[in-house]
């Protein structure tokens, strides 16, 4: 019985794990790696064409996207995902597949003028079509003999319409061991989608971290805070826009957007059009609406027994053809403007940007997780000015930020998540988190509550029967993020105690919740003055 681990290893996308078990090969995810890339990733430990099966957790392409290449290198097993996740995935892996293909075509015409060899597209949509025929759909709650000494449930996590923790039993012989990988964790009291359900007991954790150095603000006040966003920027006379990923995040700010509309909670907004110029999100947004009953919430649940579409409203635009899509910044009227992607690292919202980011009186309204190295990121740094189309495009739009808004579970959330599990389990695997926040977290784990946790690289490789660690995994930097080398193990050690101690002193931060203003005000100077005197 053996788990390796391959991508998402101290890094935030990209997620696949691999198990050997009962005479199978497995993967868990086989995701797309998108913003900055840091670690190199070992290759798959067996060939496409020895996989007996594939477990995927979500439709976001960080999870999905490297399926259609699966199958391009000769995978003709199941794959098998939630139903509102397999219905997802027939438009997101076909868009993929568009873009790749779209990618290559542009980069050939380049090549091309240059007298340059042509490149492929990483898959097709030949590619994509292929993987969906064999999607397998699975309900929540249902326990599968999936083979002999294999069983599995997958079990509703919060993150996505469809997002699945995946539970697997595993038996050899004698031995069985329960291994769970959580997907992504959502947030609890998210509009539309229910909030995660906890896993009861496991042997095996391999959880995300990716929000597992920070909290949270309060949840619930949402739409006060896009009131306020939008009440400023049309008293200005702008244009809103919201990079939204198609899937998911798109979905909830039209639910506040609907509530402004039809509570009158904004004068003048009434009349304001709201466009949505994205063709994934546009049948994202019809696959919400048919997946009612099995994933949402009991509060959009009531508005859809009265017969109430709880994202659509009057005003509201579906932008599919690039006609459409060109039209909106020809309208001079102020507007709201949602387009993918999220992280502005391709699609239309970059044309977006390009024509509103120079304009002050316009908001770009970031409302979800922005990885490092992307635009999105870059944007909410302060940047002064950005390259779009090859165009040096200047930054007077007001950067905001959805305080709050995430899809994905905080520090608390996910330590209540993985808390939950009793008895505590014999390893958790931190995976899917920035490279020092997988560290960080597993340490907290580690020191605050006694937990055997660690943060594997890929290419590590462990026993599940025995426990023992089998191989470390790979630790090599991408070259082209100019890292000189990896720290040698007694600057990696080093590294790791001063992580450790960031979180003791997160822990007494946290004893002062109800302490005296001046012992606060005096701590708090003593902090500031000590991050002052270090700061690198």
């Amino acid at each position: 019985m053996k788990l390796i681990f391959n991508g998402a290893a101290h890094e935030v996308t990209g997620s696949c794990h691999c198990l050997e078990a009962c005479g199978k090969k497995m993967l868990v995810d086989f995701g797309m790696e998108q913003g900055k890339d840091i670690y190199v990733n070992e290759d798959l430990p067996f060939l496409a064409g020895e996989i007996d099966f594939v477990f995927l957790t979500h439709a976001h392409i960080d999870h999905s996207g490297m399926l259609p290449l699966l199958y391009r290198n000769g995978y003709k097993g199941p794959v098998y995902a939630t139903n509102a996740t397999t219905r997802l995935c027939q438009i997101m892996l076909r868009d993929s597949a568009h873009i790749q293909e779209s990618e290559a075509e542009w980069k050939n015409r380049k090549n091309r003028r240059k007298q340059q060899p042509e490149v492929m597209p990483v898959y097709t949509l030949q590619d994509a079509e292929g993987i969906l025929k064999q999607f397998v759909s699975c309900d929540y709650e249902t326990i599968m003999d999936i083979a002999p000494g294999i069983r599995m449930r997958m079990k509703d996590v919060g993150h996505l319409l469809g997002s699945a923790s995946i539970e697997l039993w595993l038996t050899e012989g004698e031995e069985t061991r329960k291994i769970v990988f959580s997907g992504d964790i959502g947030n609890t009291d998210q509009p539309l989608i229910k909030d995660p359900v906890p896993v009861e007991d496991a042997d095996y954790v391999v959880m995300e971290s990716t929000y597992g150095d920070r909290s949270h603000d309060e949840p619930g006040e949402h739409s006060e805070e896009l009131r306020a966003v939008l009440e400023d920027t049309l008293r200005r006379g702008g244009n809103l826009v919201i990079p939204c990923f198609a899937v998911g995040r798109t979905q909830q700010i039209l639910y506040f957007l609907r509530g402004l509309k039809v509570n009158h909670e904004l004068p003048g907004f009434e009349s304001v059009e709201v466009y949505v110029d994205s063709p994934l999100a546009v049948e994202a947004t019809n696959i919400f609406a048919k997946n009612t009953e099995e994933c949402f919430d009991a509060e959009a649940m009531e508005l859809v027994q009265k017969g109430i579409n709880p994202i659509m409203f009057p005003g509201l635009r579906l932008s599919v053809t690039s006609d459409e899509s060109k039209a909106i910044n020809a309208d001079p009227k102020p507007k709201v403007i949602l387009s993918a992607s999220g992280m502005c690292d391709a699609g239309r919202i970059r044309h977006h940007l390009k024509h509103n980011l120079w304009r002050p009186e316009c908001t770009v309204l970031f409302a979800g997780y922005q990885s490092e190295g992307c635009l999105g990121r870059t944007l909410l740094d302060g940047a002064s000015e950005v390259k779009l189309f090859g165009e040096t495009i200047a930054v007077r739009a007001k950067i905001a930020r959805m305080s709050g808004i995430s899809g994905h579970a905080d520090r608390e959330g996910l330590i209540r998540w993985v808390r939950n599990i009793s008895p505590s389990p014999k390893q958790v695997f931190v995976v899917h988190g920035e490279d020092a926040v997988t560290d960080s977290f597993a340490a907290l784990l580690r020191e605050n509550y006694g937990m055997n946790a660690a943060a594997p690289y890929s290419g590590a490789g462990y026993d599940l029967i025995t426990g023992e660690m089998l191989e470390e995994g790979r630790r090599e930097f991408i070259k082209k993020n100019y890292v000189p080398k990896a720290p040698g193990k007694k600057t990696a050690s080093l590294y790791r105690r001063l992580v450790d101690a960031g979180q003791k002193l997160i822990a007494v931060i946290r004893g002062y919740q109800e302490g005296t203003n001046k012992d606060i005000q005096q701590f708090t100077q003593e902090v500031e003055n000590l991050c002052d005197r270090w700061k690198m």
